[in-house]
């Protein structure tokens, strides 16, 4: 990785660079073919298909021939009922071809056998009509074929313009407390708020006057930026990532004008190869925090039409979604570098939230069942000391190589296990005691103190403890402040103190450095503590994670020094990271004279500068009883059965 400003980042996970998705997926040429080839070549492919498929019922039946050996039969694989593959809610029905095993016992063997007798009539009666079908295409003339063609063109058009205009269900709004206002009272916070104000105001014109549209903003080169999370598209990241902190600061004028481009020009039918991720957490957690504190409909109608566009990432034969797909195309693929095709626990794993809501507004149970699904799929595997792999292959359902990471790669799959308990107010209880498991070995085997006595989050690698924090770890402060109250054995104090703990330990890497902002990552080996020492881990390209972790302990302790920390940060931000163009990251903050990344993450606008106005703020600004903010600081309000028909809703039963 030659450079950070290479590297497509985000505020809960390491990334690397991924080739840009192609403009198309078939060559050109195939359109000179004539049309009666074509038919010739879908008789072809009609009988491998069908050979295919017919092949997977025939084969012996042994175990060495499985594809799933986890005990996961009833997550893993697929069942039929009825005789056919079953919809589109992913809990039955074939994917991905996988070998169907079920236990033993006489009554089992043969209910396997008439399943197999059914499907394989099912796949004869198919091919039949499909060939009875090619039989009567060929016998009409080009025009009619090429009239049927543009027909049939002209109806999925239609299709799609219905689905992406269609009304959704009214459902009652949560109880939405605390959505603006937020005066601290005395002068010289207030100041300090105003202070952080000006500077998102420095960082949307300047995105506004020479990126708007783009995904990002170069500020020195001052014109648009994109990375490979976003594929080729102009989706407007920036807009959508930032919509929510220009509303809770008021800057209503500059959320309208978002909203504005947000209506004629956001469009997901594009070709173009995205982070399910990534999309996730920014534009449908950006739009559905904007819907709830607006009330405007166009966002609720943007964030639904995504989050069907990324519902075929989940066509896999374990269910766990791939980490890319093409929003027109709906193919999905994994990151070329994640261990043998895995998809990475970061990832899959922080998608709860926002599904959740999506099937609460919606209506459609989908969402809450793939995110649900896998869950159960977690919760029956093994775990290496208790520890959850950063990697799980989605074809075999095996995890990848055994590196465990509360920062890059593992970090907010913890954070939303513990949030998916808050945001159904307390009553999921099963995501709950998983958080409780995983933090009990997570301390247990990752966390220790250095020789001075700093707290620290080490990573797991092949058996042994690698000494190392990352910048994005640092949010475990505020998430074990958080889970501190309904934690197990009493242990509210202990996980509390934990939390001041690593806040220190993270303050300490921005107290040791020149520019006093902290490195991409530090280490606690021998005499060198909270300190980097590779010049690819110097970087700083305003991450939030430090300040997020000291507005959680400013909110659960008002002790005065999370605020002084956080001042000092956001006044070495604004003295080394301003530029006349906006904000840029840092290459070396160890260097007196700073060279700039040139990129303004979205995330600077959504989740740093947001934090930081939060923790200038009184605490009736989106108190903490009433919101969950995702892990791109999105505030999504809780699910309440007494404030929402939660509890009566098909769609989360």
């Amino acid at each position: 990785m030659s450079s950070p400003a290479l590297l497509p980042v985000s505020s809960r996970r390491l990334a690397a660079l991924s080739p840009s998705s192609p403009a198309s997926f078939y060559p050109h040429h195939r359109a000179t073919l004539r049309l009666s080839e074509k038919f010739i070549l879908l008789l072809i492919l009609s009988a491998f298909i069908t050979l295919c498929f017919g092949a997977i019922f025939f084969l012996p039946d042994s175990s060495k021939h499985r594809r799933f050996d986890l005990g996961l039969q009833d997550v893993l694989i697929p069942h039929v009922e009825q005789g056919r593959p079953a919809g589109r809610d992913g809990s039955a029905g074939l994917q991905g071809g996988g070998v169907m095993v079920h236990g033993g016992g006489e009554e089992h063997q043969h209910r396997h056998r008439d399943e197999e007798e059914q499907l394989r009539k099912m796949i004869r009666a198919d091919h039949e009509r499909a060939l009875e079908e090619a039989k009567e295409k060929l016998k009409k003339s080009k025009d009619q074929i090429r009239a049927e063609i543009q027909t049939e063109k002209n109806r999925v058009k239609q299709d799609m313009k219905k689905r992406e205009g269609k009304q959704l269900p009214h459902v009652p709004i949560p109880k939405l407390v605390g959505i603006n206002n937020g005066d601290p009272g005395d002068p010289d916070t207030r100041e300090k708020q105003e202070k952080i104000k000006e500077m998102m105001k420095h960082a949307w014109d300047n995105y506004r006057q020479y990126a708007w549209g783009h995904n990002e903003l170069k500020p020195l080169s001052r014109k648009g930026h994109t990375t490979n999370i976003f594929g080729n598209s102009q989706l407007g990241a920036t807009i959508v990532d930032a919509l929510d902190t220009l509303y809770i600061m008021g800057l209503f004028d500059e959320f309208r004008d978002g909203k504005e481009w947000i209506e004629k020009n956001l469009d997901f039918s594009v070709n173009a190869e995205v982070s399910v991720f990534e999309v996730n957490i920014r534009f449908i957690g950006g739009l559905l925090a904007a819907y709830y504190l607006s009330g405007e409909e166009v966002f609720k109608q943007k964030a639904a039409q995504l989050a069907e566009k990324l519902l075929p990432s989940f066509n896999t034969p374990t269910g766990i979604p791939w980490a890319m797909v093409n929003l027109k195309s709906g193919v999905g693929r994994n990151w070329g570098w994640a261990s043998a095709g895995s998809s990475i626990l970061s990832e899959f794993g922080t998608l709860h939230l926002e599904f959740v809501h999506m099937s609460y507004l919606t209506g459609d149970p989908i969402y809450y069942k793939k995110v649900l699904h896998i869950r159960k799929l977690l919760q029956k595997m093994d775990r290496p000391n208790g520890l959850y792999p950063n990697y799980l292959n989605p074809r075999t359902g095996r995890w990848g190589q055994h590196h465990t990471s509360v920062g890059g790669l593992g970090d907010s799959f913890y954070e939303y296990l513990l949030k998916a308990w808050l945001v159904s107010d307390k009553t999921d209880t099963e995501a709950r005691k998983m958080y409780d498991d995983a933090i009990q070995a997570i301390e247990k085997h990752l966390i220790r103190k250095s020789n001075t006595g700093l707290t620290f989050i080490g990573e797991w690698k092949n058996g042994h403890l690698e000494r190392k924090m990352g910048h994005l770890t640092c949010f475990a402060g505020g998430m074990f402040a958080l889970g501190a109250d309904g934690s197990p054995d009493d242990k509210a104090g202990h996980y509390l103190q934990l939390g001041a703990e690593i806040a220190h330990t993270c303050h300490q890497s921005y107290d040791r450095t020149v520019l006093k902002v902290g490195p991409e990552a530090f280490k606690f080996d021998g005499g060198t503590e909270a300190v980097a020492l590779r010049q690819n881990e110097k970087y700083y390209i305003l991450r939030p994670e430090v300040i997020e972790t000291y507005w959680y302990m400013w909110r659960f302790t008002h002790d005065p020094k999370y605020r002084q920390w956080g001042w000092e940060a956001a006044q070495a931000i604004d003295k080394y990271c301003r530029v006349i163009g906006g904000f840029s990251g840092i290459k070396d903050v160890y260097s007196s004279s700073p060279t700039y990344d040139d990129v303004q993450q979205s995330f600077f606008l959504a989740e740093t500068l947001k934090y930081l106005y939060l923790l200038f703020s009184s605490d009736d600004l989106l108190p903490l009883d009433y919101w969950v903010f995702n892990t791109e600081a999105h505030p999504l309000p809780i699910l309440r059965s007494m404030n929402t028909t939660l509890s009566g809703n098909v769609a989360l039963q």
